[in-house]
C-alpha cells in the first residue's frame, strides 16, 4: 500500500488504474471521526494506492472524484452546464413554442378544494396539574 501525498497524483493514478481494470477495481472510503482523517483507497488486487488528509479543503476535490469515478462506472459522459443561467425552464420554453397550451387545466378559485379541519377539533387538550 502506498499513500500519495499530492491529490493531483492520486487522482491521476486513481482514474487510471480504474481504466486499466474497471471489473476488479475496488474503490473504499473512510471517515475516522476520533483522528478527523479522510482516507481514500483505490485497489485491483494488484496494486493499492491511498490518499489521507484531515484538511476540509480536499472535500471538493473529493468530490469531483467521486463524480467521475461513478460517472465511469456508470458508463456516462459528464453533463454540460448550460450556458446562460439567466434563462429559466419556463422562459425557455414559451420562447421555442408560443402557441403551445399548458397540458395543465387553469385552476379558477372555484376548482380550488378548501383544506378542511377535523371535527373533533384535532388537537387534545394537555389535563391540568393535580393539586396536592
Amino acid at each position: 500500500m502506498v499513500y500519495i501525498h499530492s491529490w493531483q497524483e492520486f487522482q491521476d493514478a486513481a482514474e487510471s488504474l480504474y481504466s486499466k481494470s474497471p471489473n476488479n477495481t475496488r474503490y473504499c472510503v473512510k471517515w475516522k471521526s476520533s483522528e478527523g482523517k479522510l482516507v481514500l483507497k483505490i485497489t485491483d488486487n494488484t496494486t493499492c494506492i491511498k490518499f489521507k488528509t484531515n484538511s476540509s479543503i480536499f472535500l471538493n476535490r473529493f468530490e469531483s472524484l467521486n463524480q467521475s469515478l461513478m460517472q465511469k462506472m456508470q458508463n456516462q459522459r459528464p453533463r454540460e452546464e448550460p450556458p446562460s443561467a439567466a434563462i429559466t425552464t419556463h422562459d425557455a420554453l414559451s420562447a421555442a413554442e408560443p402557441d403551445r397550451v399548458s397540458p395543465l387545466p387553469a385552476q379558477t378559485p372555484s376548482s380550488v378544494i378548501p383544506t378542511q379541519t377535523p371535527a373533533s377539533g384535532g388537537v387534545k387538550k394537555k389535563k391540568p396539574k393535580k393539586k396536592k
